[in-house]
């Protein structure tokens, strides 16, 4: 089970300061997020890098991950969702999980909750909040190159979870995390 962390936005909201860069319990929140895949039961956990991709590779530790540049990072979320599923295809992975950079209340616990969610390479699932889906998310390994394809934008994999709702397994997670995304600095306080 492979870990996926899209890890390239710009923080256009958060004055150009790279979301990954962000510092989190003592580190850059990329290490964080990364982490938490790890503990959650991924493993290998590839991340895609995009907005400052250089000085992120210079701050952070991510020996251990496999990398990935998004050289479009600028146009949204669903090009590195791209750049990612392109890189674990052929790598013997029966699925990913994944998650986003900025989304620091989620935890280990969640990620595990989702894998165990896995059913077989058609499987597809997420973590819910209150009944509302949010992340990490599973997509099974048939389903990559529809999500890749559908994937655009800022939505990312959103389109294709709509019209595929019915197959799609909500995991529980309210109890063992908090999903809120680090976008303004507003949210900065969220970072302890």
């Amino acid at each position: 089970m492979a870990g996926l962390l899209l890890a390239a936005g710009g923080g256009r909201r958060l004055g150009g300061r790279p979301k990954a860069l962000l510092e989190h319990r003592g580190r850059p929140l990329v290490e964080h997020a990364a982490q938490v895949l790890r503990d959650g039961g991924c493993g290998p956990v590839h991340i895609v890098l995009g907005a400052a991709a250089e000085t992120v590779r210079a701050r952070a530790d991510l020996s251990g991950y496999a990398r990935h540049d998004n050289p479009d990072w600028a146009q949204g979320m669903g090009s590195s969702l791209r750049v990612g599923l392109a890189a674990l295809a052929g790598s013997g992975a029966d699925a990913v999980v994944v998650a986003l950079v900025d989304q620091p209340g989620i935890g280990a616990a969640a990620v595990a909750r989702v894998l165990a969610a896995y059913e077989g390479a058609g499987s597809l699932a997420a973590a819910a909040y209150a009944g509302r889906r949010g992340h990490p998310v599973l997509f099974g390994a048939d389903r990559w190159a529809d999500i890749a394809a559908s994937a655009e934008g800022d939505r990312g994999a959103r389109t294709y979870l709509q019209r595929h709702a019915a197959a799609l397994t909500l995991v529980e997670c309210a109890d063992v995390a908090e999903a809120y995304d680090i976008d303004t600095p507003e949210d900065l306080h969220r970072l302890a």
